[in-house]
């Protein structure tokens, strides 16, 4: 089967339109049509039907799709095999300023020698889709969610548990306490704009207001951190949660409090996800670095929701 063949339908279906497709593919509409016409010969089936709008995939088409872009991926992987002691160890940190992002900059300072990219993706599905087509090489996530498990060829070890602290400004009720019970927190406001229904973190939060009923808001727009800190500090009635190693730098008037959460001290479980035949030769060097660089997690008198994996 004639990958660039493949490839050329997997692009129709993606742009729903020939011409689209030979843009996208910098080849000629006759060049796309002649390859789907190929294909479609050899699978003795039609793979579009043509419409005043466009392409649409026929009940063929839609049944080879996600076979097509699984032989599109086992391609990808297969040239990154060959490839990748010749290039950077690609890594999504999900931001910038969280816990993993720390770990990969402190990874950085003990192997100076290994190239490095960082990404920041959004979603765990996004993430593990990029892991398994080679695209990146590593992912730190929260694993897994109700009902999502991961794939059966990615691979994943708990790094880091991470707790979690409570933000106030000045004039916050609790403004005042050095540490803080989860029991303490019933009843206050938590605003947290920006948590995404459908993410782990979303699960997370989620199970944290239903285990221990607490009053978690996400509601308006998230206008990021600054925005964030602004409003907790000129809001008597609203607190946020902060994981403990999130860097954040905000000015002195803001008068912000931050208090660790006892009994039980939520944590968020960082994982590693990696791909099982990934051959990247930096990847094994990131994985004992990781093995060392944190404390064990699954510490005494700390909570993950039920759903989080062992390490």
């Amino acid at each position: 089967m004639d990958l660039e063949a493949v490839r050329t339908f997997a692009a129709i279906a993606e742009a729903g339109q020939f011409q689209k497709a030979a843009v996208d593919l910098s080849i000629t509409q006759q060049a796309v049509s002649k390859r789907v016409a190929a294909l479609e010969r050899d699978l003795g089936v039609r793979l579009f039907t043509r419409t005043p709008r466009g392409a649409e995939l026929t009940i063929d088409g839609q049944a080879f799709l996600p076979h097509a872009r699984e032989l599109l991926r086992a391609a990808e992987r297969a040239v990154a095999s060959v490839r990748a002691g010749r290039r950077p160890l690609r890594v999504d940190v999900l931001n910038s300023r969280g816990a993993v992002s720390g770990l990969m900059r402190d990874f950085h300072r003990a192997h100076p020698d290994i190239d490095l990219d960082v990404l920041m993706l959004h979603d765990i599905e996004t993430a593990v889709a990029a892991v398994r087509s080679g695209t990146i090489d590593a992912t730190f996530r929260a694993v897994a969610m109700p009902g999502r498990p991961l794939p059966e060829d990615i691979a994943s070890v708990r790094v880091l548990d991470e707790p979690l602290h409570l933000l106030t400004g000045p004039a916050h009720a609790l403004a005042g306490a050095r540490t803080l019970t989860v029991a303490d927190l019933a009843g206050h406001r938590i605003w947290m704009p920006g948590i995404v229904p459908g993410t782990e973190w979303g699960a997370y939060y989620a199970d944290l207001v239903a285990e221990f009923g607490l009053t978690i808001e996400a509601t308006g727009p998230n206008f990021g951190s600054d925005a964030l800190l602004d409003t907790i500090a000129d809001t008597p009635a609203l607190a946020t949660f902060m994981s403990e190693r999130t860097r954040l730098v905000w000015p002195a008037a803001h008068g912000l409090r931050r208090i660790p959460v006892t009994d039980p001290t939520p944590v968020y479980p960082h994982s590693l996800l990696w791909h099982r035949d990934n051959p990247h030769p930096a990847l094994p060097a990131l994985r004992a670095h990781l093995a060392t660089a944190a404390p064990t997690p699954g510490t005494p008198g700390t909570w993950t929701p039920a759903w989080t994996l062992p390490r």
